[in-house]
């Protein structure tokens, strides 16, 4: 079973390989893979760092600990109408997803992300919605 903030929930939809370091891309993507091989992979959500977040590199601020990633958090988990301390399987949460999110939310939603200019993480809900599932990272 894997721990998971909700602000990661749409991080593993738009994530392509890149990171902040390499240990946190060797991290995130064995998540990725994971959720990607076996949808029926349980997933607790947690309130603030989770499994991703071990890996963040130590590089003076804690990004982890923002006040603004932990309302990011919120407010994904209330759009997809789920709660901290829920274990579910990653399969649901996609079914969450497309039920619940359409590709501009995150323009609003993770509008401080910095990885938002990317485009990538609406090209992610949009590929959930298409019952495709995760996208293959190379």
């Amino acid at each position: 079973m894997y721990k998971l903030r909700g602000h990661h929930l749409f991080c593993l939809l738009g994530y392509r390989g890149m990171g902040y370091s390499q240990e946190y891309v060797e991290n995130m993507t064995r998540l990725h893979q994971t959720l990607r091989d076996n949808p029926k992979m349980r997933i607790q959500l947690v309130k603030g760092p989770d499994q991703l977040c071990e890996k963040y590199p130590n590089s003076g601020v804690y990004h982890c600990q923002d006040i603004n990633i932990y309302e990011r958090d919120a407010v994904i988990l209330e759009k997809l109408g789920l709660k901290i301390g829920q274990i579910l399987n990653w399969e649901d949460i996609e079914s969450s997803i497309r039920k619940s999110v359409i590709p501009s939310d995150i323009q609003i939603v993770c509008k401080s992300c910095s990885w938002r200019s990317y485009g990538v993480c609406e090209e992610g809900i949009q590929e959930i919605i298409e019952g495709k599932g995760l996208r293959e990272v190379k």
